[in-house]
């Protein structure tokens, strides 16, 4: 089967049988991934009673019927679960507390979470390694770029 490069969905060939198969799965693949939010994760274990097009992010010890697709995409189906492979760059928002996680390494990272400032005895000096620390977070996070 013909995929794409960049997250490996099914292409329609040439005089294909049953083409609205590939287009469909292609479809569904597209309805995870464009706008991407995932209910949880990354997690080990399958949910219970997923509702369709809920995502989750699998974790790299995955068991039960995610076995097999670690750190993957997982999005339940009428027809199952489907999995895709994120790739480096990629975000996604965690609807279970809103962060934005981003792949990076083989790995979802989660945003890193700055410290109020406190105590100090130069309020000054407090103040711009906080300030500091907020522009690399943007940063980070892609929200700006420090110079």
């Amino acid at each position: 089967m013909l995929l794409t490069p960049r997250f490996s969905l099914p292409l329609l060939a040439t005089a294909q049988a049953q083409k609205e198969v590939t287009h469909n799965e292609a479809l569904t693949l597209l309805d995870a991934l464009v706008h991407a939010a995932v209910e949880a994760g990354p997690q080990a274990d399958p949910p219970i009673a997923p509702v369709a097009g809920q995502c989750w992010l699998v974790a790299s010890t995955a068991t039960g019927d995610w076995t097999g697709h670690d750190h993957r995409i997982a999005l339940w189906t009428a027809g199952g679960w489907r999995f895709a492979a994120p790739r480096d760059g990629m975000r996604m928002v965690r609807l279970a507390d809103g962060a934005c996680l981003r792949f990076e390494g083989g790995a979802w990272v989660e945003p890193t979470v700055l410290a109020s400032p406190s105590g100090g005895a130069v309020i000054d000096s407090e103040a711009r390694a906080t300030l500091a620390a907020l522009i690399l977070l943007l940063d980070a996070h892609g929200l700006m770029m420090s110079g």
